[in-house]
């Protein structure tokens, strides 16, 4: 695109001078960039292999063992966010009445705290590996995220 240029004729000289009618640039808002840094750091990308091993653990026969579960625990509970963060961008509530449900499910035990005993630890774990499980195969379902590429026709490379 190309913009109009009015030439003028300086008070000094002869010559004419170029005035553009464009406005000077203007640096943006500090705290803007650095609150876009932050969430650009702060991103995860999705990664539903990753998921699908974490869901596995938790609902696996063999409970995972003591020390890994907090660590388990927060892995899914940052899925469960991922989720219900997608899930609220393709607005997937309006177009099938299960998501609101899993939805709030999601949430509810996401913001359940872990127990302190061993044995209550595992079965809360075992509800947040359904409410991902569930929760992604809807959103797999309604195209709002891709399934894992491990479960593909003939798998990953």
């Amino acid at each position: 695109m190309t913009s109009v240029t009015l030439p003028r004729r300086d008070a000094n000289t002869d010559r004419p001078r170029w005035v553009h009618p464009v406005e000077p640039a203007r640096l943006p808002d500090r705290a803007k960039v650095e609150a876009a840094l932050t969430a650009v750091r702060a991103w995860r990308p999705y990664d539903g292999d990753a998921w699908l091993d974490d869901v596995a653990d938790a609902l696996d026969t063999v409970p995972p063992p003591e020390d890994l579960v907090d660590e388990l625990a927060q892995r899914l509970r940052a899925y469960l966010m991922q989720l219900v963060r997608y899930a609220a961008t393709s607005e997937v509530e309006k177009r099938d009445g299960r998501a609101t449900r899993l939805i709030a499910r999601a949430r509810e035990v996401r913001e359940e705290e872990l127990p302190g005993d061993y044995l209550k630890s595992v079965l809360h774990l075992r509800r947040m590996g359904w409410a991902v499980n569930e929760l992604h195969d809807l959103l797999t379902e309604l195209d709002a995220v891709k399934g894992p590429d491990s479960l593909k026709e003939g798998g990953a490379p």
